[in-house]
C-alpha cells in the first residue's frame, strides 16, 4: 500500500511541476512578445495611432488580474485588427505579426 500511495505522491508532484514548467515557458514567451511590442511603440515610422493600440495590447499583456491565457488571447484580438490597417509600415506589421506568432503558443497550465 505505501508503494501505491508514494506512485500517487510522485504523479502529482510530477503533475504540478508539468504545470510550474508550463507556466514558466508562458511567462517567458508573454515576456518575449512584450519586448517586440515594444520595438513597435518605440519606432519613429510607426504611426501614433497604431502605437496606442500596440500600447494598449501591452497594457492587456501585463494585467496580474487576468489569467496568463485570456491575457494572450486578447492581445492577440488587439493586434490582429491592428495590423489590417492599410497604413501600417511594414516593419511594424512584421513585428505584430512576430508578437503574434508568439502569443499563440502560449496556454493556460
Amino acid at each position: 500500500m505505501a508503494v501505491l500511495l508514494g506512485d500517487v505522491f510522485t504523479k502529482m508532484s510530477t503533475a504540478a511541476e508539468k504545470r510550474e514548467k508550463k507556466r514558466i515557458e508562458n511567462e517567458e514567451k508573454v515576456q518575449k512578445a512584450l519586448a517586440t511590442l515594444q520595438q513597435v511603440v518605440e519606432s519613429n515610422i510607426t504611426p501614433r495611432n497604431i502605437r496606442k493600440i500596440v500600447k494598449d495590447a501591452i497594457n492587456t499583456l501585463t494585467d496580474p488580474k487576468t489569467p496568463i491565457g485570456i491575457r494572450a488571447a486578447n492581445s492577440i484580438s488587439i493586434l490582429e485588427e491592428v495590423s489590417q490597417d492599410p497604413n501600417m509600415p511594414s516593419f511594424s506589421r512584421v513585428t505584430i505579426w512576430s508578437a503574434v506568432s508568439t502569443l499563440e503558443s502560449v496556454r493556460e497550465a
